[in-house]
């Protein structure tokens, strides 16, 4: 097993994409880790057919499907939930949605306005793309979800019934993309944590690492679908799935940032965040302390 893991790690750590995500000027402060975790709704590697199959539609740009992120330190793990429609202040574009500040200045100017609206400090970034994550649930031979309601979505290429399933990458794909629920957004980002989190446990179970025939293709994978930042290595992702696999488990918060009121400014739906309770939960993160319960989201 050890073989194998060290062969895993290493062909990942050669192979992963890297870019300059960090900004070097931040002058955010906080205690313990803190990553972003974005899903990009890039359609890199997808033939047009796979595009047909998965209903992504046609190469529309740079944005954000997923945003989250995800604390790690002495009092345990805490996974928030950043709506992409967050009303918000970008550097150098005043108050926009979250995920127009990937569209203008990508990773950077992400991570840029996350710090600024939430005062951590972002040390780590993880992206990946519709191909990535496919490649990802079928090489670990699926995830198990239960789902709390049937979902017929053709615009996510999704028709699931409810109960626990095994889904395999198309299937996932469109669970974590579909708004065809009542909670829409909402909905969607607590389906997006589930699902992580039971992927995150499958690649890191014994099931996987000790089959050649899941833990080689999962390397590949990896190595394909993972973007980080420049500075950025193996075991630091090593971390964040630990610290997401205890999320998994119980061991920790998984929750969305408070909102106060959902909207529209110049005929697009945005969304506004409770500062008061939004400011004890980011504080709480910053001091490395478990947030209360009262500045839990929406």
């Amino acid at each position: 097993m050890l073989a194998l893991v060290v062969a895993f790690g290493t062909y990942v750590e050669v192979n992963l994409e890297r870019t300059d995500a960090l900004p070097s000027d931040s002058t955010a402060s906080s205690d313990g880790t803190n990553w972003l975790i974005v899903g990009s709704d890039s359609r890199k590697g997808l033939t047009k057919e796979q595009e047909r199959e998965l209903a992504t539609g046609g190469d529309v740009g740079q944005r954000t499907d997923t945003i989250m992120l995800l604390h790690s330190g002495s009092s345990g793990s805490v996974l928030v939930s950043l709506p992409r429609d967050s009303y918000v202040d970008v550097p150098g574009y005043g108050r926009e949605k979250l995920n127009a500040a990937y569209s203008f200045g990508g990773a950077k100017l992400l991570i840029q306005t996350v710090e600024r609206a939430t005062g951590l400090r972002i040390d780590h970034y993880a992206e990946i793309g519709f191909s990535g994550f496919v490649d990802a649930v079928d090489a670990v031979g699926g995830v198990e979800i239960c789902a709390d309601q049937a979902i017929r979505d053709p615009k996510a290429a999704l028709n699931i019934k409810a109960g626990c399933q095994e889904m395999d990458g198309a299937t996932a794909l469109g669970y974590v993309r579909t708004r065809a629920t009542a909670g829409s957004d909402f909905d969607r980002v607590t389906r997006q944590r589930q699902f992580l989190g039971a992927l995150v446990e499958k690649a890191t179970s014994p099931t996987t690492l000790l089959n050649p025939f899941r833990v080689v293709p999962l390397a590949g994978a990896m190595a394909r679908a993972v973007t980080v930042d420049s500075g950025d290595h193996v075991w630091n992702l090593a971390g964040l799935a630990l610290a997401m696999r205890g999320i998994a488990g119980g061991d920790g918060l998984a929750t969305t940032v408070p909102v106060a009121n959902s909207g529209s400014v110049g005929g697009q739906s945005v969304v506004r965040w409770d500062t008061k309770r939004a400011s004890v939960l980011f504080k709480a993160i910053q001091n490395d302390e478990v947030p209360p319960k009262s500045a839990h989201g929406p």
